[in-house]
């Protein structure tokens, strides 16, 4: 069993930051990818980013890039959302999850969820 715990998030004004850490616990953390996704109210879940159970490989999603970065620390078993010039439109519930196989924009490549986090940019 897998049980991911995210943290970070808060209220922040537009053009502020926020790091969002995601601890995973259970076995064999660096074998996985994992990724990002989000959800704003009323919308659908979104892909933010993925990154390789290394962290070699990351991908982004076009309205993020330049401004988060990814990162993860193996030893500590935590995977890093840093979130700079963060904008209103960046308003959403972020979850990190596991990633098992497949396209890794699609939330079904993803086995395990973390409770999510919620991040508010004002105006």
């Amino acid at each position: 069993q897998v049980q991911l715990v995210e943290s970070g998030g808060g209220l922040v004004q537009a053009g502020g930051s926020l790091r969002l850490s995601c601890v995973a616990f259970g076995r064999t953390f660096s074998s996985y990818g994992m990724g990002w996704f989000r959800q704003a109210p009323g919308k659908e879940r979104e892909f933010v980013v993925f990154i390789s159970g290394s962290g070699g490989r990351t991908y982004y999603a076009d309205s993020v890039k330049g401004r988060f970065t990814i990162s993860r620390d193996n030893a500590k078993n935590t995977v890093y959302l840093q979130m700079n010039s963060l904008k209103v439109e960046d308003t959403a519930v972020y979850y990190c999850a596991r990633y098992y196989g497949g396209t890794y924009y699609y939330g079904s490549s993803y086995d395990y969820w973390g409770q999510g986090t919620q991040v508010t940019v004002s105006s």
